[in-house]
């Protein structure tokens, strides 16, 4: 197996990659072709992955031990080993960290890094002493057997490992050919290793239990009771839920798991206790122990798992995964409501899932939602009732009534798709295109399973632009607007010209600040929003109408250290400031005329004690024009008021300047002298660097442009966000408001023939029993991960969603739900913790599921700023309302104190 290497990269703690991309040009571009990042001038330095290692280190291993909470992409960058040890011989640094590929699935042909192979705890059955051990989940367990004995100085003859989780005995590791992660031997665990001796007098039994989750047999069944029921039963468990239970029903003994912590027989008393079994945390699993609390504290799958539906496993669904993931999860969840208060580890259900959805495998955190929607798409198609699913032709409306297209739609849906996920999880919503060229109007009508709502924050952003006067009559200023998140850049300068009070006669021109320098102007007034980030600088220049007819003048600035021996040419400058952009008459690009519009700018940094004699050079003595004096009107027109032109000699204006220009280029890296006559840059801009010298500090004080605020503020404004209040139906009109789409989703309209930026319009029309409800809390872009700990408030009883269902004749029931389980986010991204909170039905009670920990919790403090996945269910009550639409009393626009 090859190596590669891991280098620091983004964030504070590893910035590494992307200077050393910068520095050398790579420099990415999105799908529109803009690029990302500009290029850096400054060599970076050492390599530091200091900051990606654990203090703990694995004794007898020299590959450093990572922290457990890094985040691929953002904390660290996987280079091949060729790579790191080129890096490694020109800039040093360090420490390296190998880490090995694996061959991740067969059926894929799939190689993945190993940035987290298993740390087990070795236990020396001999005298009980522990040590750690790293080995790769893939790694054979003949391969464990070499790593032990070779530690440990014994023949692989004289010795037996036992999986020892939890510290208990569950099984000899003797297949040799399995690989640990089959074995199902997880991250932080216990081996045994114990010396071989007569098997009569080692206590060692020579029986040993089958960890692996069979297929239950799907011929015909001998016994009408080979699925559902359990030993349990005789020990006093019964269901209200799964009231088709009998008690002389047993388990098959294909489908006990001892090493899930599972054990039938524990007690032999009666424990009317179930439904409130933990599970083990086997490694940054919470967010699978999260969403699986949920689902086994759903109602209808309570019943359902709990009877026999092993008839109803489809094996034949090229979609599904053999019906593995059914069993899988069918047999979880009996363990959970079998086994009274003992917690279960879930290490067959998460062998399984590794095996069948790679990117929930090793012992990364994970987002909890993801692996929902995976698990009831996973068994929706393991369930499906449909064999063989039939060719149905899509078909349009043709001006047809929506009831009768809907309930079309939904028929041909059910005719491929038939399985308790449908009939409990899945609903109907309509969407609606309109073409804004010809008004050609699409509607169809598509199945949901979740709805995934965004929050009132997230369809807005709030953006931060820092105003400059390009003809130097104030100082710059900063302004906060909100936009819409999916808005362009015509917008943001409109409501940027509504807050600083924009004349009519000015206009703004946006840039991207970057390193001191103008990275690119945001001339394209139809660009979308979400190529900003949040951590760019945005400027924007107050320049007069019609300026883009003119030479545009781009002010740079450096500071210059100037060395004694040769004041000339050595000169180290840095750029320091913010660059000035301003506009002057294409025929006058003249010396005079640049030093002129330089002064101009420069007006409003002009020191107090500097109003003396000698800041009559700051005006040129009278000479070249003023900025003051070019007015442009709206076709462009210049009208050059008291705009004389100099004619005497440049020479003369060299002893008296107040400061040095010279001709740069865009990066600031070249300088030139400045032509007496004419000047001409780069198309319509000319480039300027001005030096500053402890003359120019003295004369201006640009401290009001040196350090200018990002587009967004994370840690300035989070707080102010976490005391933000919404409620659910606020979430629900942002879901289904009208907006245009976005520039890469475009529409091919059957009118137009072309793809056009239609508007789209969702309404929900057909609602299911179980409804799941998910917050977007997490925002992601190219560089940036964020997540908002907005509250909402959401309905615990009586959530009447008949304000938002299209499909109600006349005298039908509200649709009124009642929430029964919530999935929590704590923390931030990366470190972040789940939980689950979930209400046992039959005893109208709340309970706290933080892994393999279960306390019980009041209605109360169910509402909370971490509730991330709501689940309700449809109540059977009558629900008649005359008088508007009834939402919980506790439903209030206000944060909870």
């Amino acid at each position: 197996m090859s190596r590669t290497g891991i280098s620091a990269t983004s964030s504070r703690r590893g910035r590494w990659w992307m200077e050393w991309q910068r520095y050398v040009g790579l420099v990415s571009c999105d799908e529109n072709g803009t690029e990302q990042l500009p290029q850096a001038t400054t060599r970076p330095g050492q390599i530091d992955n200091s900051k990606l290692v654990s203090a703990e280190t694995i004794s007898g291993n020299e590959e450093p031990e990572l922290q457990r909470t890094l985040i691929d992409g953002k904390d660290y960058t996987l280079v091949p080993q060729q790579v790191w040890r080129k890096l490694f011989q020109w800039y040093k640094g360090g420490p390296e960290i190998p880490r090995k590929v694996i061959f991740d699935s067969p059926t894929h042909k799939a190689y993945i890094v190993d940035v987290y192979p298993l740390c087990l705890k070795l236990i020396d059955g001999r005298e009980y002493s522990e040590q750690n051990i790293r080995i790769s989940r893939k790694a054979k367990i003949h391969e464990l057997y070499l790593v032990v004995c070779s530690l440990m100085s014994v023949e692989q003859s004289e010795i037996v490992i036992w999986d020892y989780y939890q510290r208990s005995k569950s099984k000899k590791l003797t297949n040799l050919n399995e690989t640990l992660e089959e074995a199902q031997i997880n991250m932080d665990q216990e081996i045994l290793l114990e010396m071989k001796l007569d098997e009569s007098s080692s206590g060692f039994s020579s029986r040993s239990t089958n960890n692996e989750l069979a297929l239950i047999p799907l011929g015909p069944s001998t016994s009408s009771l080979s699925i559902a029921g359990g030993p349990t039963i005789s020990n006093g468990f019964s269901s209200g839920i799964g009231s088709s239970f009998s008690q002389d029903n047993s388990f098959s003994p294909l489908l006990k798991d001892s090493a899930d912590g599972y054990n039938s027989f524990s007690n032999g008393t009666k424990d009317d206790t179930h439904g409130l079994s933990g599970l083990h945390n086997l490694g940054n699993t919470c967010f699978m122990n999260s969403a699986i609390q949920s689902l086994v504290h759903t109602p209808p799958l309570v019943e359902y798992f709990l009877e026999d539906y092993t008839r109803e496993i489809n094996t034949e669904n090229p979609l599904g995964l053999q019906g593995e993931l059914a069993v899988a999860f069918g047999e979880l969840l009996r363990k959970l409501w079998s086994s009274g208060r003992t917690s279960v580890a879930p290490r067959a259900f998460k062998a399984k899932l590794s095996r069948f959805a790679p990117q929930f495998s090793g012992y990364n955190q994970h987002d909890s939602q993801e692996l929902l929607a995976f698990l009831l798409d996973g068994l929706h198609e393991d369930l499906n009732r449909v064999k063989k699913k039939p060719y149905i032709e899509a078909k349009d409306a043709d001006g047809r009534p929506d009831d009768e297209f809907a309930e079309e739609c939904w028929n041909n849906h059910k005719a491929r798709n038939d399985s308790i996920i449908v009939d409990k999880f899945q609903g109907q919503y309509k969407s609606t295109l309109v073409c804004p060229v010809c008004n050609k109007i699409s509607v169809t009508f598509d199945p949901f399973m979740y709805l995934s709502l965004p929050l009132p924050s997230t369809v807005t952003r709030m953006i931060t632009v820092t105003v400059f006067s390009g003809t130097g009559d104030a100082f710059p200023m900063p302004f906060t607007v909100t936009v819409q998140k999916n808005g362009n850049c015509r917008d943001l300068t409109k409501a940027l010209a509504d807050v600083c009070c924009l004349k009519s006669s000015d206009a703004l021109l946006l840039a991207e600040v970057y390193e001191r320098r103008i990275y690119r102007y945001l001339t394209n007034p139809i660009e979308g929003l979400h190529n900003i980030k949040d951590e760019d600088i945005l400027v924007a220049y107050r320049l007069p109408i019609g300026h883009e007819k003119h030479m545009r003048l781009e002010i740079l600035h450096r500071r210059a250290d100037r060395c004694a021996a040769e004041p000339q040419f050595n000169i180290n400058r840095k750029l320091i400031g913010c660059p000035f952009v301003t506009c002057i008459p294409n025929d006058s690009t003249g010396k005079s005329d640049i030093y002129a519009a330089v002064s101009a700018v420069l007006a409003p940094f002009v020191r107090a004690k500097a109003h003396g004699p000698d800041v009559s050079a700051v005006k040129l003595n009278g000479n070249g024009p003023s900025l003051d004096g070019i007015v442009l009107t709206d076709n462009g027109a210049t009208c050059e008021e008291g705009l004389s032109t100099s004619t005497g000699d440049d020479h003369a204006v060299d002893e008296h300047v107040p400061f040095q220009l010279s001709m740069t280029d865009e990066k600031g890296s070249v300088r030139n002298a400045i032509d007496a006559d004419s000047n001409r840059g780069l198309g319509i801009v000319i480039r300027v660097l001005m030096d500053w010298s402890d003359r120019e500090h003295e004369m201006y004080n640009i401290d009001y442009m040196d350090e200018l605020p990002e587009v967004f503020k994370h840690g300035f404004l989070s707080k102010k966000t976490r005391q933000e209040a919404v409620n659910l139906f606020s979430c629900l009109d942002a879901f289904l408001k009208e907006e245009p789409l976005g520039p890469d989703d475009m529409w091919y309209c059957p009118g137009c023939k072309e793809h056009r930026q239609a508007s789209k319009k969702l309404d929900l029309w057909r609602l299911p029993e179980i409804l799941v409800v998910h917050l977007k809390r997490f925002s992601y872009s190219r560089y940036m991960k964020n997540k908002l700990d907005t509250f909402v408030n959401f309905p615990i009883h009586d959530l009447n969603m008949s304000k938002y269902v299209k499909q109600m004749s006349r005298g039908d029931r509200q649709p009124m739900y009642e929430l029964y389980a919530v999935i929590n986010h704590y923390g931030g991204l990366g470190g972040g913790h789940y939980s689950a909170y979930a209400k046992l039905v039959e005893e109208d009670n709340w309970y706290h599921f933080d892994d393999s920990h279960v306390s019980s919790v009041n209605e109360d403090a169910i509402r909370t700023s971490a509730a991330y996945v709501l689940f309700y269910r449809r109540v059977r009550g009558s629900c008649t309302v005359s008088n508007g639409v009834p939402v919980d009393i506790e439903m209030v626009d206000s944060l909870e104190t």
